[in-house]
C-alpha cells in the first residue's frame, strides 16, 4: 500500500509567481478568491469569439447568472443538467451553479433522445440548460420529443415523463417555445440581492455534492457519480501542482467540459493556480495549434487521439509552439512512440500522463514532469498526494506483492460520495474501509510507480469515452434477426480501443455489419455503435456457463489480421 506526498522541486520563478494555493475551498468560493487576489489576470479566452475575461469580469458574470438562477427558485442540492459543447456559458455556469449550492449534472454532447431522457429522469433534474444542437444532433427537437408539454408550457412546465423538470434554459440568440433564454437570467438577477446570494454560498460545506457525472459501468445503465467540493477542487489543485502551473501559464483547453478531464483537471486545475484558459468550443486540431501559437499557451491537454490529430496537422503546416512546456495526456492508453513524438514535435518536454476514473474525481496517479521519458511513457506515474493506493488479488482479497498485478484500489479525499440513488452500486464500488475498487488491473514497483496492465471489469474505453457493453448488447438483441450478441473492445491504434461485437443470428437468417449499424443509428450515441462484427454459431463458455469475452476478443483480433471479419468504413 502506498500513500504519496511527492511534489516536484519548483523553479525559482515558479515559487515567486505561485499563489498561496487554492484548496479546501468550495467551487463557488474559488472564483471570488481569484477575483480578489488576481482581478486583472486573464482568466478565460475564446480567440475564435473575440471573448476575453479577466478573473474580476468572470466572477461578475458568474454572480449575475447565479442570481438569475436563484430567481427561478433553484434550491441548494437541486440537480441542473447542462447539455452543451464548450461554450463560454458552460464555465460561467459551472461557478454560478456552485455559488447556489446546486449540483451541476454534466451531459455528454453525443447523447441521443433515450439516453438524455434516462439521465434527466435518473438524476431527477429540476432544470436543463442547453443549446440548439451539436454536430448532427438537434437538441431542441430531441427535448420536444421527450417533453412535448414544453411547446405550450409557458413558465409552468409539468412533464409527464420527467416530473422533476421545471425549467429548460436555452443558450443562443433564438428562444424556442417554452424555453427561457439564458440572457433573461441577467435581467432576473436584478431582483435578487447580493446578501441572498452570499447566504447560499456561506451555507455550503466542503463535503456537499456539487457535481454529478454519468459514467458507464459494466452492467445496466450509466450511474450518476456524486462529487463534492473537496473532491474536485483538491484533485484539480494536486494535478495542477504536478505540472507546476502558475499565474503565468495559459492552458489550451481542448477536452470536453462534460468530462472530468475538462471541468476538473482543466478548469479547476488551472484556476486553483490562477492560470488562464484558452478554450475551444469543440476540438479541432488545426484551431488548437493556431490558438497555442497566437496566445502563447504554455500547456495543452488531450486524449491520445487529439494529439494524433495535432501531429497530423504538423506534417503539412508550421506553427510556433515554442511557448509550450507541459500538459496532460489521459483518457486512454498511450503508446510510447506517440508520447515521444508529441514531446519532440510539440515542444512538450514536461508532458505527463494521468490515470484515474470519474469516481476518483478523477486523478489517482500522475507521472512526475521531470522524470525520464521511459518512466513517463511506460508507467502512469506515482500516486497523487493525500491519496492511498493498494493492489489487491481479486481472488483472495489480499494485497499483492511488489510488481504483481491485481485490482487497483484507492482511498482518500478524491473518492466519490457515491452513485446517485444507487446504494447497491455504491456499496459494490466502495468497501467498508473506504477503498474504491477501480476494476482496473495494475501493478506497483518498489519506487511507487504504477503500471496499468488491463481491466478486470469489462468497460470499453474508446478515445476517452467509457462504453458499457451491456447497453449495446441489450439494444442489438432487439433486432429481429439477432439471437444473441456480446460486445467487447478490440485494440485500435488511433482510439486505444474500438467497439466490436460477436453476433449469433437466428436460424436461417443473414445480416451484415451495415444492417446492424443502421439499426443502432439514432438509438444510441454514434461512438457506441460497433465498428466491426463477427457472425458466430456459438460463444466460448466457462464451465459455469459464463461467456468468455477475452476469448471472443482474441479470436476477433486474430481474424481481423487475416481480414476475415467485416470492418466498417470511416
Amino acid at each position: 500500500m502506498v500513500s504519496s506526498d511527492w511534489l516536484e522541486p519548483k523553479r525559482k520563478d515558479e515559487l515567486e509567481n505561485k499563489p498561496a494555493g487554492y484548496r479546501d475551498v468550495c467551487v463557488g468560493e474559488l472564483l471570488g478568491l481569484l477575483a480578489k487576489d488576481y482581478p486583472e489576470n486573464e482568466a478565460l479566452i475564446y480567440p475564435g469569439r473575440g471573448l476575453r475575461y479577466n478573473f474580476g469580469q468572470l466572477e461578475f458574470q458568474a454572480r449575475r447568472i447565479a442570481k438569475g438562477l436563484l430567481s427561478l427558485g433553484i434550491e441548494t442540492g437541486d440537480r441542473v443538467a447542462l447539455w452543451a459543447p464548450n461554450v463560454p456559458e458552460w464555465i460561467v455556469l459551472q461557478f454560478a451553479l456552485a455559488k447556489l449550492g446546486a449540483v451541476l449534472v454534466t451531459v455528454n454532447t453525443s447523447l441521443r433522445g433515450g439516453e438524455i431522457e434516462y439521465l434527466l429522469k435518473q438524476s431527477e433534474a429540476s432544470t436543463l440548460i442547453t443549446v440548439a444542437g451539436f454536430k448532427d444532433i438537434d437538441y431542441v427537437e430531441t427535448i420536444y420529443e421527450i417533453v412535448p408539454e414544453l411547446r405550450s408550457s409557458g413558465e409552468a412546465l409539468r412533464s409527464t415523463r420527467l416530473p422533476f423538470l421545471r425549467n429548460v434554459i436555452f443558450i443562443g440568440n433564438e428562444q424556442p417555445r417554452g424555453m427561457l433564454s439564458y440572457d433573461s437570467l441577467l435581467e432576473r438577477s436584478e431582483a435578487v440581492s447580493d446578501q441572498q446570494l452570499e447566504a447560499r454560498l456561506s451555507a455550503q460545506t466542503l463535503d456537499d455534492v456539487i457535481n454529478m457525472q454519468y459514467t458507464s459501468g459494466t452492467t445496466g445503465f450509466p450511474k450518476g457519480v456524486m462529487l463534492t467540493n473537496r473532491n474536485i477542487v483538491n484533485n484539480g489543485f494536486w494535478l495542477g501542482e504536478g505540472i507546476a502551473l502558475t499565474p503565468r501559464d495559459k492552458l489550451c483547453l481542448t477536452v470536453p467540459l462534460f468530462h472530468c478531464f475538462g471541468c476538473v483537471i482543466g478548469v479547476l486545475g488551472a484556476y486553483t493556480h490562477a492560470a488562464a484558459l484558452v478554450a475551444l468550443d469543440w476540438f479541432d486540431p488545426l484551431r488548437a495549434l493556431e490558438y497555442v501559437e497566437s496566445e502563447r499557451c504554455t500547456a495543452i491537454y488531450g486524449v491520445p487521439t487529439m494529439f494524433i490529430g495535432e501531429l497530423e496537422q504538423l506534417e503539412s503546416r508550421r506553427f510556433d509552439l515554442s511557448s509550450l512546456r507541459t500538459g496532460i495526456m489521459a483518457g486512454a492508453l498511450c503508446p510510447e512512440p506517440l508520447m515521444r513524438r508529441v514531446m519532440e514535435r510539440m515542444n512538450l518536454t514536461e508532458l505527463t500522463i494521468a490515470y484515474g476514473l470519474t469516481e476518483a474525481s478523477p486523478g489517482i496517479t500522475l507521472t512526475p514532469r521531470n522524470d525520464s521519458v521511459e518512466l513517463r511513457t511506460q508507467t502512469v506515474g506515482r500516486v497523487l498526494p493525500e491519496v492511498e493506493v493498494k493492489i489487491l488479488n481479486p481472488a483472495t482479497g489480499l494485497e499483492c506483492p511488489t510488481d504483481e498485478p491485481g485490482e487497483l484500489c484507492c482511498r482518500g479525499y478524491n473518492v466519490m460520495k457515491g452513485y446517485y440513488n444507487n446504494a447497491k452500486a455504491t456499496a459494490e464500488a466502495i468497501d467498508s474501509e473506504g477503498w474504491l475498487h477501480t476494476g482496473d488491473q495494475g501493478s506497483m514497483d518498489e519506487a511507487g510507480y504504477v503500471r496499468i496492465t488491463g481491466r478486470i471489469k469489462d468497460l470499453i474505453i474508446r478515445g476517452g469515452e467509457n462504453i458499457a457493453p451491456k447497453e449495446i448488447e441489450d439494444l442489438l438483441r432487439q433486432h429481429p434477426k439477432v439471437a444473441d450478441v456480446y460486445v467487447y473492445g478490440v485494440p485500435d491504434e488511433r482510439l486505444g480501443e474500438e467497439v466490436a461485437a460477436a453476433v449469433r443470428l437466428n436460424q436461417s437468417e443473414r445480416s451484415t455489419l451495415e444492417e446492424l449499424r443502421q439499426f443502432c443509428e439514432g438509438r444510441i450515441a454514434r461512438f457506441k455503435i460497433p465498428r466491426s462484427v463477427r457472425f458466430v454459431d456459438s460463444f466460448p463458455m466457462t464451465a459455469s456457463g459464463k461467456v468468455q469475452k477475452f476469448k471472443l476478443r482474441d479470436m476477433h483480433v486474430r481474424e481481423a489480421t487475416g481480414q476475415l471479419g467485416q470492418e466498417a468504413d470511416g
